[in-house]
Order: structure tokens, then sequence, then C-alpha cells
């Protein structure tokens, strides 16, 4: 539901992999932002009501995805595609995090784009600073980017991994991903993305970013 810039990126993503898609908008000026090409269905009308729902074929969806500019309107279809048709498969955009973080624990999965958006700016204009990529509230467990100090250079990840109570998930080297074992060594210019469980507070970041020596 929603044919902005977000919602017509995801339906030519989703159609592009190989998957049946409906796009659900109460403006049909909306469906411009499609490709020429896009073979889903175009539904004009409001992404919460019953019949719209049923004429995009949600009694048959793998998954339902509410992208509109509104808040309150990608909540309430959001529900509704849960409680009413059974779709466990479902997300909502939420503007105001602190709404967000509410329906998250009642069962809905929503994505906030603001604080995500912040945090990546605030890493990309501050020296030094972390990339969070992903937390999982529920869990507690989080994905970031943090930086290394050359210091580290040299020695084995594992030992970095004990120290900062964090686990590489992935590294970025010379623009190709590569999952490190026991014996990989840290090199100049690594961008390494580490798993975080909950508790870890500053440790992780305050490890990586200072030489061995001085983390000890």
């Amino acid at each position: 539901m929603g044919c902005g810039r977000t919602g017509a990126t995801l339906a030519t993503e989703f159609e592009a992999r190989g998957h049946t898609v409906a796009v659900i908008d109460q403006s049909g000026d909306a469906f411009r932002r499609l490709p020429a090409d896009f073979a889903g269905q175009r539904i004009t009308g409001i992404g919460f009501d019953r019949d719209t729902l049923v004429s995009a074929g949600v009694e048959d969806a793998y998954a339902f995805a509410a992208v509109s500019d509104g808040d309150n309107s990608n909540i309430l279809a959001a529900r509704v595609v849960r409680e009413t048709y059974g779709i466990d498969n479902v997300v909502a955009r939420i503007a105001d995090y602190g709404r967000a973080e509410v329906y998250r624990r009642l069962g809905i999965p929503t994505v906030a784009p603001v604080p995500w958006t912040v945090a990546q700016i605030v890493s990309r204009l501050l020296p030094g600073g972390s990339d969070a990529l992903y937390h999982d509230p529920s869990a507690g467990v989080s994905l970031s980017r943090l930086p290394i100090d050359t210091g580290w250079v040299g020695r084995r990840y594992a030992e970095l991994e004990q120290r900062a109570q964090a686990r590489v998930a992935y590294l970025v080297r010379f623009g190709e991903a590569l999952l490190p074992d026991a014996d990989t060594l840290v090199q100049e210019g690594d961008e390494a993305y580490f798993t975080m469980l909950p508790g870890a507070g500053a440790t992780p970041a305050r490890t990586t970013g200072r030489s061995p020596e001085v983390s000890r």
C-alpha cells in the first residue's frame, strides 16, 4: 500500500525477483512512478478498505507492506491485513519513532526511517563514527560497522572479538565481502560489521577504536 518512491521501488524490486505484486494507492497518478513494463496490478483505493484489499488479492497474499505517507493509514492497514486475513508477514512504515516502538511491542513489525537516517548521517559526518545498521528490539541484538584502530592490523579477528565482546558478522575488504574465520587477520582498510548482544554497551566500539595495548 502506497505508491510513493518507496512503494514504487519495493514493487519493482519484488517483481524483478519473480514475485506477483499488487500496488494500492488512493491516487491513480501515483502509479506513474512504476516502470512502464510493470506487470503487476494497480489498484486505486484506500489501502485498509476490505473491498480494495480483496481486489488486490490479499486473500492469497504472502506479504503486505504499508508504506503510504500516513502513519495512521499504515498501521490500520497492517492490522486489518494481519487480524482479518491472517497474513503474518506484514510491515508498516511509521515516521513517528515513539509510536513505531509501541506498535512493534504489540506485535506489528514497523520500520521507522528517521532514527536510521539520522544515525547514518551522523556516522558519516563525524570521524571515527560507527554505522548502526540493524537492531532487533525483541532480542536486543544489533549489527553495526565499528571503526578499527590501526594497532589491530596484523592481529587475528578472533582476538578482537574476544576483547570486544562482539562477533564479526562479515568484512568488506577491497570492495568484496568476506566471512572471517579463526585465522583471519585484520588488514588496514577493512570495514568490519559486528553483531552485539544486549548489555554490550560501549565496550565493542571502545575496544575496536583503540589500540590493543590501550584497550586492555
